[in-house]
């Protein structure tokens, strides 16, 4: 599976933002997909999961209340809404998903085995 993410972009302090993960070349309706975050010269964090239903998220403590990640399996596309940005936020975004199931939640990168290219989200001061 290839996986796009896209929607990063500049914005102030306060402000929102809409990222999109689009899968293609075979669905990931059945599986749970994440969003991970990784700042210049910090290590690769989790931030945000969603079960293959969309009924089950689960947030880390840094963008709980703050983010929010949905899925529609009819277009194969998760979602992560970013909203009261912080300039803490600042990172390239990166979606993954597995090729089995691992379990729930799952917020070690190397669990994953497909990942997107990155979006990067820059937010001023």
């Amino acid at each position: 599976v290839q996986l796009q993410a896209s929607g990063g972009g500049l914005v102030q302090a306060g402000g929102s933002l809409r990222l999109s993960c689009a899968a293609s070349g075979r669905t990931f309706s059945d599986c749970a997909v994440a969003w991970f975050r990784q700042a210049p010269g910090k290590e690769r964090e989790f931030a945000a999961t969603v079960d293959w239903s969309g009924r089950s998220t689960y947030y880390a403590d840094s963008v709980k209340g703050r983010f929010t990640i949905s899925r529609d399996n009819a277009k194969n596309t998760v979602y992560l809404q970013l909203d009261s940005l912080k300039p803490e936020d600042t990172a390239v975004y990166y979606c993954a998903t597995f090729a089995n199931y691992r379990g729930w939640p799952v917020m070690t990168p190397s669990s994953y085995d497909y990942w997107g290219q990155g979006t990067l989200v820059t937010v001023s001061s």
